[in-house]
């Protein structure tokens, strides 16, 4: 599933959005400086947000492809998963995440980056969650079972229904791997509530980025989008979507484990 995000790397950072300008305000506040990397950093979405914002970043990223987009937009990117890549020394001001820290280790993740990180650098991985309206959700849940009935990924939504609440646990877990890997302050969660309007066509691109949908084949993708698309119609072709966008940061203290 990790791998499957590759496989349209255009349509992936042309729908998935940016992050709100307020965390990353936050995140380079809370920084010593201005050397980023960014861990999973796929299309490069957040990093350009960095960039922007007066940082330095390198990205490392798992997938090729998505590696090569990252970089025809300025990029540098180094292909690895986190836990393999060699740091060669070099040290951080800041480790970022964008929706990417969940295909990480929570302890070797977090105790690689208290190693890289300078004295007061802060791992920071964050992630966004949107929230479909229940019969666009119902629809795609009831196709996705229809053409995959033995696929372990449920789409159904979270216990309590609230995929905006669920994203929470993603980030607990994250801050419990800190807590264990030692060499950082105690973390501190936070959560941003915004929304984003969609266009059908729009609608269909982005649920086409889930990474449970693109590693379908191509007539079962199309069962499944036809489906979500007459449920958005019936709602008059345009939706509001909530989107929040969880995440934590931890400050590297000068004991490491």
């Amino acid at each position: 599933m990790a791998e499957s995000f590759g496989i349209d790397p255009e349509r992936y950072d042309r729908n998935r959005p940016p992050y709100p300008d307020a965390m990353i305000e936050r995140i380079v506040a809370a920084s010593p400086g201005t050397d980023f990397l960014d861990v999973g950093c796929g299309t490069g979405i957040e990093a350009r947000q960095f960039l922007a914002a007066g940082c330095a970043v390198l990205g490392v990223e798992t997938d090729p492809r998505m590696a090569d987009f990252a970089r025809t937009t300025g990029l540098e990117v180094e292909v690895a998963t986190f836990e393999a890549w060699e740091p060669a020394g070099r040290t951080f001001d800041a480790v970022v995440s964008g929706t990417a820290w969940h295909w990480v280790d929570p302890v070797a993740g977090a105790a690689k980056a208290a190693r890289i990180l300078r004295p007061g650098g802060v791992l920071a991985p964050f992630g966004h969650v949107y929230q479909l309206p229940p019969t666009v959700a119902e629809a795609l849940a009831a196709a996705y079972r229809r053409v995959a009935p033995d696929s372990p990924i449920n789409l159904s939504g979270w216990p309590g229904g609230s995929m905006l609440d669920g994203y929470q646990a993603l980030y607990a877990r994250a801050a419990d791997g800190i807590r264990q890997a030692g060499g950082f302050g105690e973390p501190e969660l936070w959560r941003y509530d915004w929304e984003h309007s969609y266009t059908r066509d729009e609608l269909l691109d982005l649920v086409q980025t889930s990474g449970g949908l693109s590693s379908l084949p191509p007539d079962q993708v199309a069962e499944v989008l036809a489906a979500v698309g007459t449920a958005a119609a019936e709602l008059g072709g345009s939706v509001t979507l909530p989107y929040a966008t969880w995440g934590l940061t931890a400050t590297r203290t000068d004991i490491q484990p």
